[in-house]
């Protein structure tokens, strides 16, 4: 499986951004996905995944403001992020994992930046 992250960019406090992850390859091996993101100087974290299912799971920092889709095939994934605050940029990476969400992710795209100004 490969995963393509696209989307991050500069943006001003309180504005929007949409992340893309796209998924290709053994798609149908996959189970969820989810966006972590690393800042600099903290350990990565996840902030959203969704499973094939569609159910989602949040980070308390972003619950209310960032919302995970996905198109029904998976092979897409999609991070809708709403009133950015400057302690929202990081290096936002998607990834995706074939078993259950404890076991861990499998699979890895590259980074994307985002960048918050106040």
């Amino acid at each position: 499986v490969q995963l393509q992250a696209s989307g991050g960019g500069l943006v001003q406090a309180g504005g929007s951004l949409r992340l893309s992850c796209a998924a290709s390859g053994n798609i149908v091996s996959i189970n969820g996905m989810g966006w972590h993101r690393r800042a600099p100087g903290k350990q990565r974290e996840l902030v959203a995944s969704i499973t094939r299912r569609g159910n989602t799971n949040y980070a308390d920092s972003v619950k209310g403001r960032f919302t995970i889709s996905r198109d029904s095939a998976m092979n897409t994934v999609y991070l809708l992020m709403n009133s950015l605050k400057p302690e929202d940029a990081a290096v936002y990476y998607c990834a995706a994992y074939k078993g259950l969400p404890y076991e861990g992710y499998d699979y890895w795209g590259q980074g994307t930046l985002v960048t918050v100004s106040s």
